[in-house]
């Protein structure tokens, strides 16, 4: 499932800010391993973005487990310990409301590797050598 990309300018800087605070969150939980889960506790999960709602109310958190090893057993461990993370971030960011978070894999290294495949193809390379 890819994600829908917007520019910086359909974003407020609020939404960014407020993300990026998530995100650190979520990443400092999972360093420290203050969530107790023997799946989550054997693997280092990488938080690689978050994208908040205009209302902030919704969360939708990137991750990646370090080399992609488990993926599906890691989302899994993840959706199942979400009330203790959103509680977590409730407390630490302090806002009006508690945002609902959602974990998705980020598929943006699949599509990065799959576009340098496609660029280190000869038949490309002859292509682009061609136009110089």
């Amino acid at each position: 499932m890819a994600r829908h990309h917007s520019t910086p300018e359909t974003r407020s800087v609020r939404l960014l800010k407020v993300g990026e605070q998530v995100r650190h969150i979520l990443s400092d939980l999972l360093t420290r391993q203050e969530v107790h889960d023997d799946v989550l506790s054997a693997h280092a999960v990488s938080v690689t973005e978050v994208r908040m709602s205009p209302d902030l109310r919704q969360a939708k958190v990137y991750v990646k487990p370090l080399l992609g090893a488990d993926e599906a057993e890691v989302l899994k461990a993840l959706r199942t310990n979400t009330a203790f993370f959103q509680r977590e971030v409730a407390q630490r960011l302090k806002l009006k409301y508690a945002a609902k978070i959602q974990f998705w894999p980020d598929e943006s290294f699949d599509e990065a590797d799959r576009i340098e495949r496609l660029l280190s193809d000869p038949r490309v390379a002859r292509d682009i050598e061609g136009h110089e």
